[in-house]
């Protein structure tokens, strides 16, 4: 497979890594690497990516931009984000395609939740 100017990485600023590392390993089971005491790489997400410390968090309404997870199951991964500690800035809602929500999770980062299967019954 070419690679060859492909999305390979991503990164987010973090206020608390612990918080965030914790926050995805419990809720998604990312798995973490820590480069120092102010970064932190992630895998097992479906894209690696890390966190960096910083006093800034990544959201739509300041123009950046959203990474959406897919889920099979909405109304439990919704349960399970906010139980691990994120907070629901969008509940769920229904777009051509099918449905979403979006959080935040405990730096502050948005992210998206989507999933094409219809709601519970």
């Amino acid at each position: 497979m070419d690679n060859h100017e492909k999305i390979n990485y991503v990164e987010f600023p973090s206020k608390n890594l612990a918080k965030t590392k914790a926050f995805f390993t419990e809720a998604f089971g990312w798995e973490f690497t820590d480069y120092g005491p102010e970064y932190s790489a992630f895998s097992g997400a479906g894209l690696d990516g890390g966190f960096f410390q910083a006093d800034m968090h990544s959201s739509t309404v300041n123009g950046a931009a959203l990474v959406v997870l897919y889920s099979s199951d909405l109304e439990d991964t919704l349960q399970k984000v906010e139980r691990c500690g994120a907070k629901v800035v969008k509940p769920i809602f229904s777009f051509p395609g099918g449905r979403r929500f979006h959080f935040a999770e405990p730096s502050g980062n948005e992210f998206a939740v989507w999933s094409d299967i219809g709601e519970k019954q």
